[in-house]
């Protein structure tokens, strides 16, 4: 190994105790602390929007002592234009934790970015699978009634948060029903792209000619899917990712939740591809009064997959703008042929 090298691993190597001993410190000073020890840090997957990290934590004296497991939640290197930032989804889990959402205990926030490079929060860290082709594999014939079940109540816990609320002031109101907004802002986004996208146009405009009666205005998570929340044999641990809530219709969550492009290997099961939509809506209607037809739910659906087709595009211009050059990017713009033939089909009209 030449001199060069040694001096840059020498180098990286201080940065990197040096960055450990700022974060610990401003762990210690949260919680009152002696001293705390950062025994591991170890990246988690997925998190191609946010990183997130694993910190095995030694706490010594003050309320938290003990071995501790909590996650660090960054900022990547480039965000989607429709994503909160840190301090803002800081905040929104705050509010969900203590309306009774299952999600991950939110515990302190850090604006000082020479603490660890950029904004960040921590939470506490909850065990379980978030893989969304393990769960929908692993679901039987009639899937995971339990599960599903439970993941309708804390949705419909979720949606009991409604407007005003002054912690979460920085989300905007729709400024006409839910659906017209959000299609008005798909249709702004493909404005500025230089290629034409005929089915995503079709699919824009079908869902401008039936938009239904707004059932409300809630919180929404506008990602709540299988592959976003942790289960375990117990069943539903906690719902993760929150960075893309905002006011909203309820229905455009359970449009989400159940469209086909989220049921992996399951697309017989309704439910995010691990159980029967009738019991995903048992569970909705235990905790809510609102009472959701399977009718409602098609429009919501078509919704979802020109929104997946819009993130596709969006993905893809990451990658291909050398933005954030990834795999994982480029391979989810591949995913637009499959996405418009979905909508194609669920609008009724004909693939060319």
């Amino acid at each position: 190994m030449s001199s060069s090298s040694t001096i840059s691993l020498a180098s990286h190597a201080l940065e990197s105790a040096s960055g450990d001993y700022r974060l610990a410190e401003f762990i210690r000073e949260q919680a009152a602390a002696v001293q705390v020890v950062i025994q591991a840090r170890k990246r988690l997957s997925g998190g191609a929007i946010q990183e997130n990290w694993l910190l095995d934590l030694l706490i010594e004296g003050g309320p938290w002592a003990g071995s501790r497991r909590w996650v660090l939640r960054s900022d990547a290197l480039s965000a989607l234009p429709a994503s909160l930032d840190r301090e803002q989804e800081f905040a929104v889990l705050q509010v969900v934790y203590q309306a009774g959402v299952k999600v991950p205990r939110p515990l302190w926030l850090c604006r000082d970015s020479r603490v660890n490079g950029r904004v960040f929060f921590l939470m506490e860290y909850v065990p379980g699978i978030a893989a969304g082709r393990l769960l929908s594999a692993g679901a039987g014939p009639q899937g995971q009634a339990r599960l599903a079940a439970q993941l309708g109540a804390n949705l419909a816990r979720l949606h009991q948060v409604r407007p005003p609320c002054a912690t979460l002031d920085f989300l905007p109101m729709p400024d006409s029903s839910p659906a017209l907004a959000t299609i008005k802002a798909y249709r702004r986004y493909l404005d500025t792209l230089a290629d034409a996208y005929p089915v995503l146009e079709w699919g824009l405009r079908w869902c401008e000619l039936q938009v239904p009666p707004s059932s409300g205005v809630c919180l929404l998570h506008r990602d709540y899917r299988t592959g976003n929340y942790l289960a375990s044999e117990q069943g539903l641990e906690a719902v993760l990712d929150w960075e893309f809530t905002g006011w909203g219709d309820p229905c455009e969550d359970l449009g989400w939740f159940t469209a086909r492009c989220w049921r992996f290997t399951r697309p017989d099961l309704e439910a995010g591809g691990i159980a029967l939509l009738e019991d995903f809506l048992r569970g909705y209607h235990e905790v809510s009064a609102l009472r959701i037809e399977r009718s409602q739910l098609h429009y919501w659906q078509v919704m979802a997959t020109l929104r997946w087709a819009v993130i596709a595009l969006q993905q893809g211009q990451r990658h291909l703008c050398g933005e954030e050059p990834s795999l994982e990017l480029a391979l989810t713009a591949r995913l637009l042929p499959e996405l418009e033939l979905d909508i194609l089909n669920l609008t009724g009209a004909e693939a060319p």
